[in-house]
This record gives structure tokens, C-alpha cells and sequence, in this order.
């Protein structure tokens, strides 16, 4: 997978979490044709940028930190 397309991968992770539409890693990763460890390894690389990615047990669902 080349950078920009990884990129784009990121983004759109990024937006279905904002849009509270992400719910599995192994629907993302079968959506994206990866495996769900390169879907978790994404999910870090946005916690890298500051982002404060969580997961709601409760509603099955992960999610975005605001901070205080």
C-alpha cells in the first residue's frame, strides 16, 4: 500500500469515527481488504496524532475524546 493511499485510509477511518459509523475493526478490515492488525496499527497512527480514540463497550462503538 502506497503513503497516499494509506492516507486516504486514515481519513476515512477518521471521518466514520467522527460520524460514529465505525464499529468493528473486522468490518473496517474486510472493507479495506486488510487484516484487523493493520486496522489497529491505522487506529494508532491517528492515536499518534493526537487524537483521543476510545471504545465504548456499552454501545459497541468507538469514539472521539473531547478534551476539557
Amino acid at each position: 500500500m502506497d503513503y497516499r493511499s494509506y492516507e486516504k485510509r486514515l481519513d476515512y477511518i477518521l471521518e466514520l469515527i467522527q460520524k460514529n459509523r465505525f464499529r468493528t475493526i473486522a468490518a473496517a478490515a474486510e472493507r479495506f481488504g486488510c487484516s484487523t492488525r493493520t486496522v489497529k496499527r491505522m487506529l494508532d497512527h491517528l492515536r499518534d496524532r493526537g487524537l483521543d480514540i476510545r471504545y465504548d463497550r456499552l454501545q459497541k462503538k468507538y469514539y472521539i475524546k473531547v478534551k476539557e
